[in-house]
């Protein structure tokens, strides 16, 4: 039998890691309980300087469970190092302005603004926010003549040293993206199919080739490893520190492995007979599965070369190129036989070997886009890092943070609204504990930071949570010290355990609990080597009420909608652009595909940049809704489907640019009337769902039903091409080949259709 105590700490540890997925906060709450309560007892019973122990317990506190800066450990102790150097400068320009009322709101509004909204430059600065702040907040509410500088200097350098020493050797973070390792598992199980699919078309019978168990086992493993990729990906919390590019690379990875198992799962061959063979589409398939293997290679191994990566990415794209090539020379060779069954006509099902070994080609490519971009951004250096830059660009660090900067100087920009918001509530609350003079008035600050979100919804109801979370904070801590009496030591001996629960409960329980747990570590502090006095948790709940109170006017004043509806815009207009840029390399294919020549047909390469443009502010909008704190209306895996529904739909219109763009000059005597109108009819049915699509998500429209496949069309199309597909010269039949193929890039985006709409219901019921 297992003795009750070890039951007990099971229990207790199968909760936390439910509660607090990667032991994250866990992490971060062991480093401050060692460090925190060590500081504050050396500088103030060694060094007997009130002042640093102050300092150095509230920047080890900053430091420890305010941020979580990720890659390389070189790099993070730079980061570490580099918030050491700005809390320095805030701290004396805090220290200086603190004695002028109106010199310290107006450096307060400054300071607010310049902070919050440098988060729109980097996930690293996003991350570190408040941290930075809380720099600024302890001197400007606490003036004291300049001669107090060098010690409060002192207390933030220990509390850096000791920070950076907890983060290299007290439980390091691991280097890695917690979704990598699964990731890389969905890549090489998908591989593993590819290559078992690929041998059993071939056919070749020999001892190598595999059975129908075998590629059986293998769908079965694909499509298990990716149920797994969803399922840890549903549980990873909302974490600012997670909004790096590597990171967002990562986040889009999961749904292009989910697409791609799809595809996978509808290209499977059929097991009970072999059909025809196509060399040219198995060494496609072959071809995604080495570069499947690469990617997997670099997501264990995020610092190893990429070469082996581009490499095979390239190989696939020439094998792609071949199969489109010898496509339509295949046609005739194959009039007895069919490659893949087809209820609407035998061509499609010739060409539909082919066109799935292609669209398994253009889906492996952009995942191996995506690992190359979060390798490469794993390589930033660490400026590089604090000032946003993208792996790949050719700007400078500094001009591409210019730009970015300024692509959110507009009226529309979140970043914006949140960043003004926050500097004026700030502004606003230290004018108040200036005029009002209260004891320990950063508490005002602190309570106006803790609550302020970016809507009132959310301010409102964690106004309320942080009220609460005081009030019981303050009822513990006065039970606590009325119960203690004069013993400071059992003090010492709550501090690390309150410093603890005070890190591990924002994450693990709630915000509420969080505040509590907050404010019993702060009354233990305050009363360290003091006579014990309860009333002191009067002060806090008054001064936590005003800075509440601040926070709530400024949500409810300012910008009340908040990063939602900034995402809901940005998912509306992306949609919108992405649409188009379809439906116009689909007006460029007809374009090319007619009788006559067609001078004016260029292809739509305004409408792409457009399309690429709405989503880049797309990937800004949805970073910061991951920023914002407090509840999400949509749950991520919903949201991330969403957003992630736009590379599939850019993909689509990539592959039919590409395919045409590569097409030679085309046959102009040939009539393809028929054809033009179906292919027409097409993207006008399929682009224009998207565009309903956006327009429920802009302006909470019902959600349009995903359109059903029309074998009618389909049909009509091929019957419409039977005279240029039995062209024996080649050339009309290869854009007959084309133009089927357009056909199905546009199926591909139909197919899309159900899981958005499932993914866009929850909010808007159709």
């Amino acid at each position: 039998m297992r003795a009750p105590g070890r039951v007990t700490l099971g229990r207790a540890l199968s909760w936390l890691r439910a509660h607090d997925p990667e032991l994250a906060a866990t992490r971060r709450a062991v480093r401050a309980a060692i460090v925190m309560p060590a500081l504050f007892a050396l500088c103030g019973q060694v060094f007997d300087s009130p002042t640093t122990a102050t300092y150095a317990a509230f920047g080890s506190f900053s430091m420890l469970l305010l941020v979580d800066f990720t890659g390389p450990m070189a790099q993070r102790l730079q980061a570490h190092a580099g918030l050491a150097v700005a809390w320095a400068v805030l701290i004396c320009l805090g220290t200086l302005v603190a004695h002028q009322v109106w010199l310290a709101v107006a450096v307060m509004v400054v300071i607010g603004f310049v902070v919050l909204f440098a988060g729109a430059i980097s996930s690293v600065l996003a991350g570190a926010s408040t941290a930075l702040l809380l720099a600024f907040v302890l001197p400007v509410t606490s003036p004291a003549p300049l001669s107090q500088l060098p010690d409060r200097l002192a207390g933030a350098g220990l509390a850096a040293l000791a920070a950076m020493l907890a983060v290299s050797l007290l439980w390091p973070r691991p280097t890695t993206d917690p979704l990598s390792a699964p990731a890389a598992r969905v890549c090489r199980a998908a591989a593993e199919q590819l290559r078992a699919d690929a041998s059993w078309l071939a056919g070749a019978g020999g001892p190598g080739t595999p059975g129908v168990g075998r590629c059986r086992i293998t769908a079965h493993r694909a499509a298990e490893a990716a149920a797994d990729l969803r399922e840890v990906f549903d549980t990873t919390p909302y974490r600012p520190t997670g909004l790096s590019t590597s990171s967002r690379a990562i986040v889009r990875l999961v749904d292009e492995l989910t697409w791609l198992c799809d595809i996978l799962a509808d290209s499977t061959p059929p097991l009970d007979e072999h059909p025809d063979c196509d060399a040219d589409a198995h060494a496609v398939r072959r071809a995604a599965a080495r570069v499947l293997e690469e990617a997997a290679g670099l997501l264990d191994a995020p610092m190893s070369s990429r070469g082996p990566l581009r490499t095979a990415s390239a190989e696939l794209a020439a094998a792609m190129a071949a199969m489109e090539r010898d496509a339509t020379g295949k046609l005739g060779t194959r009039r007895t036989g069919t490659a893949t069954p087809s209820r609407v006509h035998p061509v499609i099902g010739m060409l539909d070997l082919s066109f799935r070994a292609q669209e398994l080609g253009y889906a492996t490519l952009q995942i191996a886009h995506n690992v190359d971009l979060a390798a490469s951004a794993e390589r930033r250096s660490w400026h590089e890092r604090l000032l946003g830059r993208e792996p790949g660009t050719l700007t400078e660090p500094l001009v591409s943070a210019r730009e970015r900067a300024a692509a959110h100087l507009r009226p529309q920009s979140v970043w914006l609204h949140n960043s003004l918001r926050g500097a004026l509530g700030l502004g606003i609350a230290v004018a108040l504990v200036h005029v009002t003079t209260l004891q320990h008035s950063f508490w005002v600050l602190l309570g106006t930071l803790s609550v302020l979100r970016s809507n009132a919804l959310n301010t409102g109801q964690n106004a309320i949570r942080a009220v609460l979370g005081t009030l019981a904070g303050s009822v513990i801590g006065a039970g606590m010290l009325q119960l203690i009496g004069d013993h400071s030591t059992a003090l010492w001996i709550l501090l690390p355990l309150a410093v603890l629960v005070a890190g591990i409960a924002p994450a693990a329980i709630s915000f509420a609990a969080g505040q509590a747990a907050f404010t019993v570590t702060v009354v233990v502090l305050f009363n360290i080597g003091q006579n014990p006095d309860w009333h002191i948790v009067l002060m806090r709940i008054q001064d936590v009420g005003i800075g509440c109170v601040v926070s709530v006017l400024m949500a409810l004043f300012l910008w009340p909608r908040g990063a939602t509806a900034a995402v809901d815009r940005a998912l509306a207009e992306a949609y919108a652009d992405s649409a188009r840029y379809l439906a116009g390399t689909v007006a460029y294919a007809v374009g090319r595909c007619g009788s006559g020549p067609a001078p004016t047909v260029r292809p739509p390469l305004d409408e792409g940049r457009a399309a690429a443009a709405a989503a880049r502010r797309l990937d800004d909008a949805f970073r910061s809704y991951l920023a914002e704190r407090g509840a999400k209306p949509v749950p991520l895996a919903d949201m991330s489907t969403l957003v992630t529904g736009i590379v599939g739909l850019r993909l689509a219109g990539d592959a039919v640019l590409e395919l045409w763009q590569r097409a030679d000059e085309e046959d102009e005597n040939t009539d393809r009337v028929e054809a033009r109108l179906v292919i027409l009819g097409a993207a006008g049915r399929v682009t224009g769902w998207y565009r309903d699509l956006g327009a429920a998500l802009g302006r909470a429209a019902p959600v349009p039903e995903p359109l059903p496949r029309n074998p009618t069309a389909e049909g009509r199309l091929v019957e419409s091409l039977r005279h240029d597909l039995g062209d024996e010269r080649r050339q009309s039949a290869a854009t007959a080949v084309r133009i089927i193929w357009t056909a199905d890039h546009l199926d591909v985006a139909r197919r899309l259709q159900p899981n958005l709409a499932a993914a866009a219901s929850p909010r808007h019921p159709s």
